[in-house]
């Protein structure tokens, strides 16, 4: 059995966003005896939570033999990335919690890499272009910023979610409140 964890496109380190846990299970999917387990949320069916292995989500078995879904295609629809692209993140990619229904956010065409909950620092560090981008797409002022991310916290009830694009490397703010 192989212990170094599958690669990821769209989510690069799925053991630091908490999405994947170091814990020994028996794999729903491959019925094989795993040394890591998916911890976060499953769609289309309620009994696989805490019971699939990574590499079952990598190599879309777990979407494929059990109709696990990831994360919400709507909005990569929406987005007009490619059917693949969203085939890839839906089915074959860690997801991530949030208090609302996550969104993935995309970039120059294509969905763009998660990496976990926003530091202090990306919020208070964030570019012009960063605010810019998330302003128009949540529709808020300049005077919202600045109320919203005066006392962020990472995994608080204002939730900032960071993903970076991998064309361009610009970096976008997913926002979600409880």
């Amino acid at each position: 059995m192989s212990t170094s964890l599958p690669l990821f496109r769209y989510h690069p380190d799925p053991l630091a966003t908490g999405a994947i846990e170091p814990r020994r299970i028996d794999c729903v999917c491959c019925g094989q005896t795993r040394d890591f387990v998916y911890v976060q949320p499953v769609y289309g069916t309620s009994d696989l939570d805490e019971k699939l292995c990574p590499w079952c989500i990598a190599d879309g078995s777990a979407a494929g033999k059990l109709g696990a879904v990831f994360v919400d295609a709507a909005p990569l629809a929406t987005a007009g990335v490619a059917p693949e692209v969203i085939d890839e993140v839906t089915l074959r990619t860690p997801g991530y919690s949030c208090w609302q229904q996550e969104q993935w956010l995309t970039h120059c065409n294509d969905a763009c890499e998660f990496h976990g909950d926003a530091t202090e620092d990306d919020v208070e560090d964030a570019s012009d272009t960063t605010i810019a981008d998330w302003r128009q797409r949540y529709g808020k002022t300049e005077k919202q910023w600045a109320a919203l991310t005066r006392d962020y916290e990472p995994a608080g009830d204002n939730a900032f979610y960071k993903f970076v694009c991998r064309h361009c490397s610009a970096v976008l703010l997913g926002w979600d409140c409880a």
